[in-house]
């Protein structure tokens, strides 16, 4: 399980490094003001909550990091033993940014809800990062179980445990 969970939180910040592209394109771009994370480390900091504070870009992209990490890790346990495809990946990130942005962080009045966005382009970019979060998350953990595991154990000379190689 230690294992398992390890695997997950490495899977979950390569997966958030790769969303975080995306989420930085969307901001260059002007489809998106600013960072959520950053918001988000923002409001949780003392003072006023929507005004910038010292570190917060730093905190912001730790905190998404953590959080990231924090989610393969259940995304690994929750998948444990079986293969998770990216549909399945797919959807945990789909549903973690609906928990979070049409749930807590409207409910803590941090931004607005997803739905009744003022900035248009931010929940598409939002949308279309955990949809890279979840294809790359599936991707890394089945990758971390060997489930890619042939090529692999051609260079050594075995076999995955369970499975044949076809032409040896």
């Amino acid at each position: 399980m230690i294992r398992q969970l390890v695997r997950g939180a490495a899977a979950g910040a390569l997966s958030t490094i790769t969303m975080s592209a995306v989420m930085l394109a969307g901001q260059k771009s002007g489809l998106m003001p600013g960072q959520p994370p950053k918001h988000i480390v923002r409001a949780a900091l003392p003072g006023h909550r929507h005004r910038p504070k010292p570190g917060e870009s730093v905190l912001g992209a730790a905190a998404h990091l953590g959080f990231g990490a924090a989610c393969g890790a259940a995304f690994a346990l929750l998948t444990r033993g079986r293969r998770a495809g990216v549909p399945l990946g797919v959807g945990y990130a789909l549903l973690i940014w609906l928990g979070a942005y049409e749930g807590w962080v409207p409910a803590l009045n941090i931004l607005p809800p997803a739905s009744r966005d003022p900035a248009r382009g931010r929940p598409v970019v939002m949308a279309a990062a955990h949809v890279v979060y979840g294809t790359t998350l599936a991707l890394a953990v089945r990758a971390m179980r060997g489930s890619y595991g042939h090529a692999a154990a051609l260079r050594l000379g075995s076999e995955p445990a369970g499975q044949k190689l076809e032409g040896r």
